[in-house]
């Protein structure tokens, strides 16, 4: 999925322009970014509503090109400029994350599909 389908499928904005064109084949929605780390994916989409500069890190880690804030939260100049450093693209979404994540379900977004039961 492009970036321009993801915006149009949740009605986002772009914060920070991608440094390149990529092709999105998956979302992975969490606040918790230790559970990010366990479940990357190449192209992942990163949605979240945790707008500290930790989200733009953990996406840098998991090798994901952008992070979706959700709940219409707005990050700090912080974070923008770290992603921007980065070269991560950030984008905002009025919507939920329950929301946002199904509408780009039904955009054609894939998950990261069923995992394995982790025993803690």
């Amino acid at each position: 999925m492009t970036l321009d389908e993801i915006l149009a499928a949740v009605d986002a904005e772009v914060l920070v322009e991608p440094p390149y064109n990529v092709d999105f084949e998956s979302a992975c929605a969490s606040d918790l970014m230790s559970d990010v780390l366990l479940f990357t994916k190449p192209n992942m989409l990163l949605v979240t509503g945790l707008t500290n500069p930790q989200s733009i890190r953990t996406a840098d880690m998991a090798e994901a090109p952008a992070v979706m804030f959700v709940r219409g939260k707005y990050p700090p100049s912080e974070t923008l400029a770290l992603a921007e450093e980065m070269g991560i693209a950030v984008l905002l979404c009025r919507y939920t994350m329950f929301e946002a994540a199904g509408l780009l379900f039904v955009a054609g977004l894939k998950g990261l599909g069923k995992l394995p039961i982790i025993h803690q």
